[in-house]
């Protein structure tokens, strides 16, 4: 008979995972592509009201009838997977340990409306540096999960899985792995999340690695005694800040205000239809990518393939609520002491201002590129590399082990 000690140890279990998709499935998805309803769009619209219907076709009609989803699916084989339980949620993650014996723990975390899918193109030159023509002892050993409730970490069951509950399920998930300390790294919810795990176990987590900071950005209009104090670069960079800041307050908040307030009546379009759900998402992925250079699609409907075959858009996007009506409400965040490394990519949603991070962060290194936006590891996964890669040299031997 099972004892309680059985049910502990059947908890903590990590159990290999396959990815497998019936048929039935994919007939269904075909079937409702080909007879998606699309809207009617006012003329020369542009992106004023949201993406434009061209852009949504094109993207379906690709979808439907030159992706692969089993290429697509064999690439996402090649990564050890696995899943436990933590906290009543199954959570997923692919597990690359690194060939080199003196490698580092690396925890990086997606964002909203990501996957892991989006650490593509950073995982092998992290973990197998020698592979792509860099110095082997800058290597990690990474481990990439699904935060609950997005794709295959979904769909939660329970309310209350906002960002600091994650930070404990990540940090028991690292413990479970047998990894007595780490590095963070993340961008939009993973930055959050990664900034938190830092601030929380500074005696477990050697630095954080950013390429975004919440909190950074000039919120408000400054005045002009604010102003007075900065030198005229922080000036024109903290009214560049405000101005981009203004502009997607009144343009583009419209997405995170309705997943904080009614994610369940989203829900029912999104699941319902695969073209509301590319739009939804691709919008995104346009939007806030830099136009230079865009987002491969193929990498881009993986993306959306796991959302749609996990049925998690709605799941995923509760995380706003609980972050919106948890109990620490709007109280800024509290000072972190651990290493802090942001990345700046300049077609970013927010511009980050360093005399406001030094406020609550012990920033230790601060890169700005020349190009990139919102999906770093997508859009230049080589100058993320590099980056990640010689922000943690003097942290690969840990301080305090446990």
């Amino acid at each position: 008979m099972p004892t309680t000690l059985d049910a502990a140890r059947q908890a903590d279990e990590v159990r290999p995972f396959r990815l497998t998709v019936a048929e039935a499935e994919l007939a269904d998805l075909r079937a409702r592509l080909d007879h998606a309803r699309w809207p009617d769009e006012l003329p020369d619209a542009g992106w004023d009201y949201g993406i434009p219907l061209a852009e949504v076709r094109e993207l379906a009609r690709y979808w439907r009838h030159e992706y692969d989803w089993p290429a697509a699916l064999a690439k996402l084989e090649e990564w050890p997977q696995f899943t436990t339980e933590i906290d009543g949620a199954r959570i997923h993650f692919a597990h690359l340990r690194s060939p080199e014996p003196d490698a580092v723990p690396l925890l990086m975390t997606h964002g909203w409306p990501g996957s892991f899918v989006e650490f593509t193109h950073v995982a092998g030159p992290l973990t197998n540096p020698r592979a792509y023509g860099l110095p082997g002892g800058d290597a990690f050993h990474l481990v990439l999960p699904h935060i609950p409730g997005f794709a295959l970490s979904g769909p939660t069951r329970e309310r209350g899985w906002e960002h600091l509950r994650v930070v404990t399920a990540w940090d028991e998930l690292m413990r479970r792995l047998g990894y007595a300390t780490y590095g963070v790294q993340g961008g939009d919810w993973g930055a959050l999340i990664s900034r938190e795990l830092g601030r929380i176990h500074p005696e477990r987590v050697r630095a954080v690695h950013l390429n975004l900071l919440p909190g950074a950005q000039q919120a408000t209009e400054p005045s002009a005694a604010e102003l007075a104090e900065l030198s005229p670069d922080e000036r024109d960079r903290t009214q560049q800040s405000w101005e981009r800041m203004r502009r997607w307050t009144r343009d583009k908040q419209g997405y995170a205000d309705l997943q904080s307030t009614r994610p369940q009546t989203l829900a029912y379009a999104l699941l319902d239809s695969p073209a509301g759900l590319l739009a939804w998402i691709a919008e995104k992925f346009t939007e806030w990518s830099d136009p230079q250079h865009g987002i491969d699609r193929d990498l881009l409907l993986t993306n959306v393939m796991l959302y749609w075959l996990t049925g998690t858009a709605g799941s995923a996007g509760r995380i706003y609520y609980e972050r919106a009506h948890a109990d620490y409400g709007g109280r800024p965040p509290a000072p972190s002491t651990t290493p802090t490394a942001l990345a700046v990519f300049p077609h970013d949603n927010f511009i980050p201002l360093r005399h406001i991070a030094e406020r609550s962060n012990n920033i230790v290194r601060w890169t700005e590129f020349d190009r990139g936006g919102h999906f770093a590891a997508l859009e230049q996964p080589e100058l993320l590399v590099t980056d990640i890669r010689a922000f943690f040299r003097p942290f690969r031997q840990p301080t305090n082990p446990a």
